[in-house]
């Protein structure tokens, strides 16, 4: 495998990406990129080092703002990383060393539904969707009924805050990431800090920390309203234990899709990225991309 550091363009600024090749010539591509607030080092690397076990190519990419890529820090906005996500494929489409004929998406959590609304504007060949957040309005009920604390009420006074501050130019207001039951994070259903601190590295430059007019833009954002144009296969996988995003919203994606498949386990969000989950899912992953790549 050639795990090779490259960039791209969106909106005017740059994206940071690592390019992931098998020994093949010209091999299909996956493109890649986390969830919410997530940076590409945070477990993706496991995932593509095995989808280039099949023979493919993995385009892994941070959003602007994240990691070492240009724009406001850690600015989670998922309108703009669906520009973001558009503008890799454009880029990974004119690449010599992939066939840029043969592209399939992979997502997870906040970017299993980017994937989605990007299938949806881009030609793809496949789609692999994992945790997906797909509603956001069922996704925010869900955040209700699993935090200890009024998370509407709190998301909605701190989402506030912030955009009041932007129209006076005043510097954000931030909110963690992730946090416990019992303070506001926007992530903070019971398990929910342990989980994707796990994921992150100790070596990263990360903060626990995003703008919180994120908070208003969630309820807002519906992949599975676009799920009528997607034509490409799609593989969804739904952790049955999810209390960050509903799995019943995935279930509701996958009767409206034309072409998919569904693994389900028995984990939490944060299972598929380690331990027997995570084999089961990138195993099913690989070798779903592999057919549909192939």
């Amino acid at each position: 495998m050639d795990r090779r550091q490259t960039q791209f363009e969106s909106a005017g600024k740059r994206c940071s990406a690592e390019l992931y090749l098998p020994d093949a010539e010209n091999p299909p591509v996956v493109v890649m990129a986390h969830g919410f607030g997530a940076e590409r080092s945070f477990r993706l690397p496991a995932f593509a080092e095995q989808f280039t076990e099949h023979g493919l190519a993995a385009f892994v990419f941070d959003y602007r703002g994240f990691g070492d890529s240009e724009g406001t820090e850690q600015l989670v906005d998922p309108f703009r990383h669906r520009t973001d996500w558009m503008a890799a494929v454009d880029h990974v489409r004119d690449l010599d060393s992939v066939d840029g004929d043969r592209i399939a998406l992979w997502g997870s959590s906040f970017s299993g539904g980017h994937v989605i609304e990007t299938a949806a504007r881009r030609e793809v060949d496949a789609v692999a969707a994992q945790v997906p957040f797909v509603d956001g309005l069922a996704t925010l009920l869900h955040l209700a009924r699993n935090s200890g604390i009024g998370y509407p009420l709190e998301a909605t006074k701190h989402g506030l805050k912030d955009a009041v501050r932007g129209l006076f130019r005043r510097s954000t207001h931030t909110v963690p990431i992730v946090g416990d039951p019992d303070e506001f994070a926007m992530l903070n259903t019971p398990g929910a800090k342990s989980g994707y601190l796990d994921i992150v590295p100790e070596d990263t430059d990360w903060k626990n920390a995003c703008p919180a007019r994120i908070a208003l833009q969630v309820p807002m954002y519906r992949p599975i309203s676009r799920a009528s144009e997607v034509d490409c296969p799609v593989l969804l996988t739904i952790a049955r234990e999810d209390n960050i995003v509903p799995p019943s919203a995935a279930e509701r994606l996958a009767d409206r899709l034309d072409h998919v498949e569904v693994l389900r386990l028995d984990c939490g969000h944060f299972g598929p990225y380690d331990g027997r989950p995570f084999e089961r899912a990138v195993e099913t992953q690989g070798g779903f991309l592999d057919r549909h790549l192939s």
